[in-house]
């Protein structure tokens, strides 16, 4: 019986990276994609490479409720669902007594309520299926601890780490795991730096002293969504490099 997962995002960065190691581990895989189209025809071709079934469309998380209905098309194209990851999302950069609701509520739409949505539609699927199943959000290690100008972005990650938990309560009788995966700096697009290699980087603020790569990243998240990982849910499972450890380190290194 063949397996299937769904990467919202998929086209690049840790998406992409998640979307090409879940097919390494033999899994078909649904890819979405937003603006970058083909991005998104490149990580599909990847997949059909490794010999996998891959399924392609345009998810628009600022188009609620509508969008998720992406989530029952792939399920249909790919015949079930077993695995979803979250992955989508946004940012933005705005003083709190500057922020304005329009972004605000943009990055909220994208990060949390898409998620919400499409985390609802997959466990339905998976209910339905009755064979259990896998959802893994990522969030940021601003889940859990603040960053100054990002109200919004600290918002929605930490919502939806309330939400997995809230979730993985709920689903466990269905025999449905929901966790997520924290990551800390990444080397991708949405940090600038366009899916480079980050061993040449020094990040001294690091204890690694770089920052990630996407592969480090998706490698969780495919452990998350494997058989080996049966017990665990509810959790929040932080990729950084050490980064939230330095937390404490602050004052000594100003």
């Amino acid at each position: 019986m063949s397996r299937a997962a769904i990467v919202t995002a998929s086209d690049s960065g840790i998406g992409k990276a998640t979307a090409v190691a879940l097919a390494e581990a033999g899994w078909d895989v649904g890819v979405t994609w937003h603006e970058d189209e083909e991005g998104a025809t490149g990580t599909v071709e990847e997949i059909e490479g490794l010999g996998r079934r891959a399924e392609l469309r345009r998810l628009d998380l600022t188009q609620l409720p509508d969008a998720a209905d992406v989530i029952d098309e792939l399920s249909d194209s790919l015949g079930g669902l077993d695995v979803l990851v979250n992955n989508a999302g946004t940012g933005s950069s705005s003083p709190f007594l500057e922020q304005g609701f329009d972004d605000w509520r943009h990055v909220l739409d994208v990060n949390l309520n898409g998620a919400f949505l499409c985390s609802q539609r997959a466990a339905r699927r998976m209910v339905d299926g009755g064979r259990g199943g896998r959802i893994v959000n990522v969030t940021s290690v601003h889940e859990h601890v603040p960053l100054a100008g990002a109200a919004a972005y600290c918002a929605s990650k930490g919502g939806l780490g309330l939400l997995t938990k809230v979730m993985a309560l709920e689903l466990a009788e269905h025999g449905i795991t929901v966790n997520t995966v924290a990551p800390g700096e990444i080397a991708t697009p949405m940090t600038g730096q366009h899916d480079e290699d980050p061993k040449g980087k020094d990040r001294p603020g690091i204890p690694m002293g770089r920052p990630g790569d996407a592969a480090e990243i998706a490698q969780a998240i495919v452990h998350l969504a494997s058989p080996e990982a049966s017990y665990t849910t509810g959790t929040s499972y932080v990729v950084d490099g050490g980064l939230l450890l330095m937390a404490a380190m602050a004052n000594r290194m100003g």
